[in-house]
């Protein structure tokens, strides 16, 4: 049976609801909406392989006056990244006091290339993908292991190569780390986040 999960934004106002279909692979469609720096609505749709790594990603989004999506496929040769764009969310961001955003898609694919998970901006469904693929749930406590994402940036929807870390502290708990940036996610029994301090909580979480 499909799972439906909903998580509440705890950094700005905001939510997700994903709706996933945990046979083999993971096959997920979701939509998220928050109101930094701009609001705005974004739905997406997500599969994985048996494997565990990302096969496709969709994901659209839109604000008052502009939307833009983008397809990313993962192909034996690499990534292909396809964008289209429509209004002009630079101008609402401009209106709203913040920079421009970035371009939508990948500037150079081929900077992807080592990438086998996706993570989408604000969602804490996507940090399953490397936590489920690497089996950390039941992996060995301090180990840390260190990927490579295909970084979704919301709302520019620019694609970037980021570097996270996840190290399994014990049962139901993983510590995600980028850059500066530290979190010790708590899981279900799936490998799904519960608790993401500094960005969300599951409905089901307390």
């Amino acid at each position: 049976m499909p799972r439906s999960l909903f998580w509440s934004r705890t950094d700005v106002a905001g939510a997700e609801h994903a709706v996933l279909d945990d046979g083999p692979g993971f096959v997920a469609h979701g939509t998220q909406v928050a109101v930094e720096p701009v609001p705005w609505t974004c739905r997406y749709q997500l599969t994985a392989g048996a494997d565990g790594a990302t096969t496709s990603l969709h994901v659209a989004v839109e604000g008052a006056g502009w939307s833009r999506n983008v397809r990313l496929e993962r192909r034996a040769d690499g990534w292909r990244v396809t964008t289209a764009e429509q209004g002009d969310l630079d101008a609402a961001l401009r209106a709203a006091g913040h920079p421009p955003a970035g371009l939508p898609g990948a500037e150079d694919p081929d900077r992807l290339h080592d990438a086998l998970d996706v993570d989408l901006s604000g969602s804490p469904l996507f940090n399953t993908l490397p936590i489920r693929r690497l089996g950390l749930t039941t992996g060995a406590p301090d180990l840390a292991h260190t990927v490579t994402v295909a970084w979704v940036r919301l709302p520019s929807l620019e694609v970037v190569p980021a570097e996270q870390v996840y190290t399994p502290l014990g049962p139901g708990r993983v510590r995600f780390a980028a850059d500066t940036f530290r979190a010790d996610i708590v899981l279900d029994a799936d490998g799904l986040v519960l608790r993401y301090p500094g960005l969300a909580e599951r409905a089901d979480a307390r």
